[in-house]
């Protein structure tokens, strides 16, 4: 019988190396193990290999949760080292289970497949979820739709994610819970604003308020409640009616289905106060309001809650021209107001608060007819004459032929100056057009007739130095400009201009006069201190006037030689 053949050195080194090839075929692979013993919070596995390698129990626990493993199971592991310096083989649990996930979430995120995942730390910027094994990072902003400020309720609970962005060489992967709850609002809000009509009138919870409005949750789905929409009656802001929390009764205004937005309105549960608005608000009506808001074009007047009407700067006073509305009226001031015009339609209403009052001018009329007498201060003098004011804070204007007799206007305009205290006579008032025309020089003519006596040549008394009066004078001086007279026995001193000396140019030489001499002049004003100008050439001109207008016409055949020959000689029979 023939014996075995005894191995050789060459086949127990052929064997060597066929079992370390084996051996080293299981380095950086997932096997499966059987878990031998528990020994210290350590599961000793065999994986096949010459030694049995370590594991951590913590590596076969989930995040938050306690490692449920028993002697005899058979688990995964990635074989990090067949041997290290203490022969055991170097095991992990955590790189099975990583290698295995990574291999499914590839899949799963090439899909566009949900994945679940549980957060389980926090790190800078966001927080970190596992994924059955591989770890991905969630952004902040990736949390929920809205910012979370306590994240305690969704740590260590299984939930569906969605994988944004994977690199496995580098081991990085991004995951977002927000795109997985806008995904499922979407659905939600599609579902609900489907079920929704316009006219529809539904509760909800205000949600937020911002400057024009209020967001109203419908249970799942915002509208926005716009300002305009909250109230008939004005509202600054929306946080004057509402409050964050409060349920609110609405009406379905308008929707769009393609944006999904919701248009909402309080207001049209309300009746329309406009409705019947021609009815209750007569043309020229009176009626009382609140000022509610000012603007530089007029002020908004509430006739009721809901019903504002517009006063026009130009309807605000009758006397107060071109100023704001704010000097005017104040808001919340109770106002008389009538109204002028009503659009139901367009839901205006235009407003007159002048017209609650009595027109000043009609008043002015009533109490200073034409022809009488008035008094006033010289408000404003401008190159055609002045503006005197006037009893009821009326003006009226005398323009510069008003002012004097026997000079130019703008001599006239110089004898008088702002403040300055006068009196006028009434010549037209016109109501409509707001004009009241005054004139200064007819004061002494309506008063005491001084302007016939005047127009006889007589001269007037010593002390009677008013404007247009005739006074004899007795020339105290003659220089080139003039001459200084004195105005009877105590009318004062006074002067006439070269100008004024005669009404013929060639006449009007000082030196005709000397010194004593009696001369009659017409006082033609004053100058500012209250010193009278004279002008015997203004005298001469109303002596002409008043003598044509009784001796003569323009088309007598009267030369004017014999209109003045006709006036001296009644003066001579009646002397």
């Amino acid at each position: 019988m023939a014996t075995a053949a005894q191995p050789t050195r060459d086949d127990f080194a052929a064997m060597l190396e066929a079992s370390l090839g084996t051996a080293q075929s299981f380095e950086g692979r997932v096997v499966t193990g059987r878990v031998t013993a528990i020994e210290n919070d350590m599961a000793v596995i065999d994986v096949g290999l010459k030694s049995e390698g370590r594991v951590a129990l913590r590596e076969f626990a989930a995040p938050g949760q306690k490692a449920e493993i028993s002697v005899g199971d058979e688990v995964e592991v990635y074989v990090d080292r067949v041997e290290n310096a203490n022969g055991e083989a170097m095991l992990s649990r955590d790189r099975a289970r990583r290698e295995a996930a990574w291999d499914k979430l590839e899949k799963q995120y090439e899909a566009g497949e949900r994945v679940e995942g549980v957060i389980f730390g926090r790190v800078k910027g966001g927080f970190t979820v596992d994924l059955s094994g591989a770890v991905a990072f969630l952004p902040g902003s990736q949390v929920d739709i809205r910012p979370v400020r306590d994240v305690g309720p969704l740590m260590n609970m299984p939930q569906p994610f969605q994988i944004l962005k994977m690199d496995r060489k580098r081991g990085n992967i991004v995951v977002s819970r927000r795109s997985i709850l806008e995904e499922s609002r979407a659905e939600q809000r599609s579902g609900l604003i489907q079920s929704l009509t316009e006219g529809q009138v539904i509760e909800g919870v205000v949600k937020n308020i911002t400057d024009y409005g209020a967001f109203v949750d419908l249970g799942g789905i915002d509208g926005l409640l716009h300002v305009t929409d909250m109230s008939y009656k004005r509202v600054g802001h929306p946080s004057e009616i509402l409050n964050i929390g409060d349920t609110v009764r609405v009406q379905i205004v308008r929707i769009n289905r393609e944006t999904q937005r919701i248009s909402l309105g309080m207001k049209q549960l309300e009746t329309d106060p406009w409705a019947g608005a021609g009815a209750k608000y007569p043309v020229d009506g009176k009626f009382s309001g609140r000022v509610t808001n000012i603007t530089e074009y007029g002020a908004f007047v509430e006739l009721e809650p809901g019903v504002e009407g517009l006063v026009h700067v130009s309807e605000m006073s009758w006397v107060k021209k071109n100023v704001h509305p704010g000097k005017i009226v104040s808001t919340s001031q109770e106002v008389d107001v009538v109204i002028l015009e009503v659009d139901e339609d367009k839901r205006r209403i235009s407003l007159g608060l002048k017209q609650a009052q009595r027109n000043p001018w009609e008043g002015f009329a009533d109490a200073h007819p034409v022809g009488s007498i008035v008094e006033g201060e010289v408000k404003n003098a401008t190159e055609f004459g002045l503006f005197v004011g006037l009893e009821g804070d009326v003006d009226g204007m005398v323009h510069m032929s008003d002012i004097a007799w026997g000079m130019s206007g703008e001599q006239a305009l110089a004898l008088h100056r702002k403040g300055e205290s006068v009196r006028a006579v009434v010549k037209e008032i016109d109501v409509e057009r707001e004009r009241i025309s005054l004139s200064i020089k007819d004061v002494d003519s309506a008063g005491s007739g001084a302007g016939a006596a005047a127009a006889g040549g007589a001269a007037a008394a010593g002390g009677d130095v008013r404007k247009g009066a005739v006074v004899t004078c007795t020339v105290m001086a003659v220089i080139d400009g003039g001459l200084e007279v004195t105005i009877g026995d105590d009318g004062g001193s006074g002067f006439i201009k070269r100008s004024d000396l005669s009404r013929d140019r060639d006449e009007q030489r000082p030196e005709r006069y000397q010194v004593g001499q009696k001369v009659d002049a017409m006082v033609t004003g004053f100058d500012k201190g209250r010193k009278p100008t004279l002008s015997i050439k203004a005298m001469q001109i109303a002596e002409e006037k008043q003598a044509v207008a009784q001796y003569g016409s323009s088309d007598s055949g009267a030369s004017l030689g014999d209109i003045l020959g006709a006036a001296l000689n009644k003066a001579r029979e009646g002397n």
